[in-house]
């Protein structure tokens, strides 16, 4: 006998959703609900972005292409990354970019390929981490993760955009009155982010492919072009070089200075998470199981490694031609360079036409910087929250998530007042957390695995990590204020949440086995079933017999009729919704029912709704109060799920079924 299901609260949530079940379906209310959580089961999963899981049958893409998925946030960095550091790094800025670059490739890029190899299906390092710690420690940490990530994303989206308005403002061909009004220009840009996803954004690697493509094409113009001058007047590399020795006594110190600077380079490691998250959509072979997607891992090792190299190589080139062409003074806040200093170089070297063609296509790729991370963001909060019970169900609808985001953003816009430099160390905290933790998930594993050359290598990697974090969130701590608020807002309203959604009926699916249909129609066969609710223990015969006596005579259940025992083991509390499985067993000539759930009072009232379609009858369950504070019984039910079971029993069954006809009967005695 399998369960068609509990009408649990994801089918509520969209029967509701059109808004024509009450006649009140023509109103402007109802017809902007409708609209706003159009397709609440299913749009959100699938939604085009970097976080986006392929269907199966649509056979994914080849690696090349999905890579510039992940380069419209990784390769878009280059629009400000060789400004942000000259800023952060000033002469040295070529040296601490080496370093930066021997951390991606021997720490970030092996990390973020063991991590494809061990989370195949796009969940990315949170959820290793989610599934190393078990109970509410992981979701806490998982919460807390989510706030970072946010951090990353929703700065991606700001950023990107201020500095989409800062090349549309420095462009030759502007309109003067757009000059000074970044902060309106990227508001504007983010509003139509939200205003495109709204609408509907259907398929993002049509656009992301020639959109990358061109973009890295320009850049290898301008560099080339900068290096040909650099050759053709080799007076600028030493001008270069005796001006950095003028500041650090020698080359070792101009070295040691770039190992402490370089973490305020790390917003030029972004991408990686990313890399992981679009595995679902490569193609990989024709042998792929689900179990083992030999071919989508070995691709996705490709993915990560190519654009890591591309980017290393990019980076370097642009630090050494911006530093070397380009005055200082230009990179300050209000110059000519700032925040666009490959533009600067290509309209200096290549012409107004040229530089404008170029800034075009940088504008282009940062705004769709901002609507991969928007899509990252509408894949990533679906993907936890909800299924910890932490977040109502119109947030697997695209259209709220996506309002709740830009009102987000444009605060966040409004806080930095559109300014690259100011938020660049929010990006890079972002960024580096993301990074910890993955080499830290990475780190246990192979710790677990018992691989010591392993464990040795990846613990030292996540030491590096830690000391770039703490050092940039110590120089530029507006990126853990920006953090601290996301996760005060994530914790506060999931947990406000997971409390509101408590007493839900929280089972998708219920299940009998064999044994338990068995025992259940015999039951039935007699009447409306009897189902005394007990503790799992295994009790002896004369226990189970003084039970059900005490139970006869203290619930006055009637006759002599059959009871069936229902037992309910507590797999993980801190779990929302889950399938629930019942089986049947008879001991003592006791007939039990036997269910693991993670709560006591959600599971048998799912089981109860069941058995009552099952059997076409309301049954009946009987229970015996609970001593204690009734204040430490909810305490115990929301945080270990077991308390006072009777009266939160009834009340998931009021909530759950609004007809007291057809309601269980729940009896105390």
């Amino acid at each position: 006998m399998s369960g068609a299901g509990t009408g649990g609260p994801r089918a509520s949530a969209s029967a509701a959703a059109p808004g024509d079940g009450d006649g009140d379906g023509g109103t402007t209310a109802a017809r902007c609900r409708a609209w706003l959580l159009q397709g609440l089961s299913e749009q959100t999963a699938h939604h085009p972005g970097p976080h986006r899981s392929e269907p199966a049958e649509a056979g994914g893409h080849r690696w090349y292409r999905v890579m510039c998925l992940t380069g419209v946030d990784y390769f878009s960095s280059l629009g400000y990354a060789p400004g942000i550091a000259v800023l952060a790094a000033g002469l040295v800025s070529p040296l601490a970019t080496l370093v930066l670059i021997a951390l991606t490739l021997f720490g970030a890029l092996p990390v973020y390929r063991r991590v494809a190899r061990r989370s195949p299906h796009g969940e990315g390092s949170i959820a290793m981490l989610e599934r190393m710690l078990s109970w509410w420690t992981g979701k806490l940490l998982v919460l807390v993760l989510l706030g970072f990530a946010a951090t990353d994303f929703i700065i991606t989206i700001t950023l990107s955009a201020a500095d989409a308005s800062a090349h549309i403002v420095e462009n030759p061909y502007a309109p003067t009155w757009l000059h000074g009004e970044n902060l309106w220009i990227t508001l504007g840009l983010i509003g139509l982010l939200g205003a495109v996803f709204l609408k509907g954004f259907r398929e993002a690697i049509g656009v992301a492919v020639p959109l990358v493509a061109v973009y890295l094409l320009l850049n290898v113009v301008v560099i080339v072009a900068s290096a040909a001058r650099i050759l053709s007047e080799p007076v600028v590399v030493g001008d270069w070089w005796h001006a950095m020795l003028a500041e650090h006594s020698s080359p070792l110190a101009a070295v040691g200075v770039a190992l402490i600077v370089f973490p305020k380079l790390a917003l030029g490691m972004s991408g990686f998470e990313t890399g992981v998250a679009v595995m679902p959509q490569i193609k990989g072979d024709p042998g792929d199981t689900y179990e083992n997607p030999a071919g989508r891992i070995r691709d996705t090792r490709k993915l990560l490694t190519t654009a890591a190299l591309i980017m290393s190589c990019l980076l370097l080139l642009s630090s050494l031609c911006t530093v070397m062409l380009i005055p200082e003074p230009a990179f300050e806040s209000g110059g000519p360079a700032n925040g666009r200093a490959l533009a600067f170089l290509a309209h200096q070297e290549l012409g107004e036409v040229f530089g404008t063609v170029y800034d075009v296509s940088t504008i282009l790729i940062l705004w769709f910087a901002g609507a991969s991370a928007l899509a990252g963001l509408l894949n990533l909060v679906p993907r936890f929250l909800p299924r910890y019970g932490m977040a109502p169900e119109w947030t697997r609808a695209v259209r709220p998530l996506v309002l709740v985001f830009m009102a987000i953003a444009v605060g966040i816009t409004l806080y930095f007042d559109a300014n690259v430099d100011k938020q660049s160390g929010a990006y890079a905290t972002g960024v580096l957390v993301l990074m910890l933790s993955a080499a830290l998930a990475v780190t246990v594993f192979a710790q677990q695995a018992g691989d010591r050359r392993a464990t040795i290598g990846f613990g030292t990697i996540t030491a590096v990590f830690l000391y770039t974090t703490v050092t940039n969130v110590i120089e530029r701590p507006d990126g853990i204020k920006i953090a601290g608020l996301f996760i005060f807002a994530i914790l506060t309203t999931s947990f406000a949440s997971r409390i509101h959604r408590a007493f839900e009926l929280r089972a998708a699916d219920v299940v009998f086995d064999s044994t338990a249909e068995r025992l259940v129609h015999e039951a039935a066969a007699k009447g409306p079933l009897l189902i005394v609710a007990s503790d799992p223990t295994e009790h002896t015969k004369a226990e189970y017999r003084a039970k059900e006596y005490r139970k006869r005579e203290e619930t006055h259940i009637p006759g002599k009729r059959p009871l069936l025992f229902l037992e309910v083991v507590i797999r993980d509390s801190s779990d929302f919704t889950e399938d629930l499985v019942v089986h049947g067993s008879e001991r003592y000539g006791v007939r039990r029912l036997r269910v693991a759930g993670p709560t006591v009072p959600n599971t048998i009232a799912a089981v109860l709704m069941r058995l009552r379609d099952e059997t076409g009858e309301i049954p009946h369950a009987y229970f015996t109060w609970t001593e204690g504070h009734p204040v430490s019984h909810l305490l115990q039910f929301l945080v270990f799920g077991q308390g006072e079971t009777a009266p939160v029993v009834r009340e998931v069954l009021r909530r759950a079924e609004p007809d007291p006809a057809r309601r269980p009967r729940i009896h105390v005695g």
